[in-house]
Parts: structure tokens; sequence; C-alpha cells
């Protein structure tokens, strides 16, 4: 059956709206950093939640970041993306980088670990909670779609990392002053339907795998589910559901404190941004 693109739309906006009311991600005055990648996922993120403010009766401000990790011939398509789609939006956008803040591109510590995911993964979620916090943002909200979610529900699973299960969800609760919660808009969206709304509507992305990626558990991950959904059409659809039903676990008390380097929120001090930052220094 053909589907037409008034249709499509009407169907990515339903099912992100949906999510944002249904778990009230965003309330009344508060001040929401988008984080944009110039990928698919964070530009349709960055579109619906520009849509949203405009149609909901949610008063709330927008504010965008970038974050350049310093991988060469790569970031550079994202980061002219993130600049583009914002300035049609007229939404304001920040970029930070691995360089200005750690001294260190990714490009030049991406060999010292099995995974570059590793490091990147800690730095770019500092730079995130960083740049909304010194923003007085209320939340940070990211691109991750549902596939994304049942890829991390499987990994956290299959590592027995029980202490993340309770990180999984739409929205996280503040648990700290300076940790800004999280936000999924996506989460209920499939992949694939990020791509199609893109593509449907002609909007600019950055439409490369990063380079580094091949390295990580995550992309082995996502190649055996698409594998599993090309033979078992909706496969990913009933494990999401029964991810959603059945593992969505209270957060637990955590004590949070500073860190005595950086003065970011950390279980532990130093925080992993300041621990792995020394690492590297040693390893260089």
């Amino acid at each position: 059956m053909k589907i037409t693109k008034e249709s499509f739309n009407k169907y990515v906006r339903e099912n992100i709206f949906n999510t944002l009311d249904t778990y009230q991600l965003i309330k009344d005055d508060e001040k929401v950093m988008i984080g944009v990648s110039g990928g698919k996922d964070s530009i349709l993120t960055l579109h619906m939640l520009t849509m949203y403010q405009k149609e909901s009766d949610i008063d709330f401000e927008i504010k965008a970041v970038c974050v350049d990790e310093g991988i060469s011939g790569y970031r550079n398509q994202g980061i002219e993306s993130a600049i583009s789609n914002c300035k049609k939006l007229d939404i304001d956008l920040d970029i930070v980088s691995f360089k200005d803040e750690f001294d260190h591109p990714l490009d030049d510590i991406q060999h010292l670990y099995k995974s570059s995911c590793m490091p990147c993964g800690v730095y770019r979620r500092y730079l995130l909670n960083k740049s909304a916090y010194e923003n007085k943002c209320d939340k940070i909200a990211t691109g991750h779609n549902m596939d994304d979610e049942i890829q991390s529900f499987l990994m956290t699973f299959s590592r027995n990392d029980q202490n993340k299960f309770v990180k999984f969800g739409p929205i996280l609760n503040k648990i700290h002053e300076k940790m800004i919660p999280r936000i999924k808009p996506l989460w209920q969206l499939a992949e694939k339907d990020v791509g199609i709304w893109c593509i449907v509507n002609d909007i600019e992305i950055h439409d490369e795998e990063c380079p580094y990626s091949e390295t990580s558990l995550r992309s082995e991950v996502k190649y055996f589910l698409n594998k599993l959904e090309e033979d078992n059409k909706g496969i990913k659809r009933n494990i999401f559901n029964s991810f959603k039903n059945t593992f969505i676990l209270p957060e637990a008390e955590v004590n949070i404190n500073t860190c005595n380097l950086c003065g970011q929120p950390t279980a532990n001090s130093p925080c992993n941004a300041c621990k792995l930052t020394q690492e590297i220094n040693e390893l260089l």
C-alpha cells in the first residue's frame, strides 16, 4: 500500500508528540538543550521539538549544542549540517570540542583503546552535560531512537550490567543540581522511519557512519538486529515493547558528589573524564 508524504509526516509527528506528552518530557518554563550531531536522528529531534514548541501549549526554550570530537574527514560535514538546520529554524547553536576541553581530538587518542567509542562516549557525555548546565538548561534532548534503545538494552543485558537498566526509558530524573536529565523524544520511533522522514522532506543531514564505529560492540548488535528484522518483520518492535513493559525499573538512590578536579557531578572523584585525561596524558 502506497503511503503519501503527508500521512507519513503525520505518523512521525504523532509518534514523537505522543512520547513527549505521555511521559511529560518537557514542562512549562523549561529550557531544553538539544544535542545536534548533524545526523538524521538529532536533526529530526531538532525539527520536531521546534514544531512542538509552536504547536503545544507548553512554553519552553530551545538551545542546541554540537560536539566536535575531532575526526578528520568526517565531523566537519556534521557540523555544517547542524549549523545549517539551526539557522533555518532560528535555534542558537554552540560548538564545543574535545580539543578545546581536553587538549586531544579523538583522532589522536583512538589508537590507545580497543574501541574508540569508550573515550568518545565519556567525553561526549561530559561536554553535553557541562554545556547544558552552563547554559542553565533543565533537560538535554538526544536523538536516541527505538533501535538505539534496543541495542543499548541488549548490550547491557549481555554484560549483566544491572545498574544501567534504570537508565533506559524516555526520561531520567534529576539526581544532582549539576547533572542535567536527558530526554529521548524519538524513543518509540524506528530508525528506518527517521531516515525516511529526512529523505521525503529533503532535509540536509550528515549521512555517514563514524569511521570508528566498526570497533564497537554496538555495530555488531545493530547488524544482528537488522538481520533478524529482515527475516522476521516486526521483531524489533516486539523486543522494544517487551522491554518497555518489563524492564523499566525505578531509579535507585545514588550518592552524587562533584569531581575535585573539574567540579562536575560524579559518583566517584575524580570523574571519568578527568581520569581518562590523566590516563591519556600518561600514555602519549
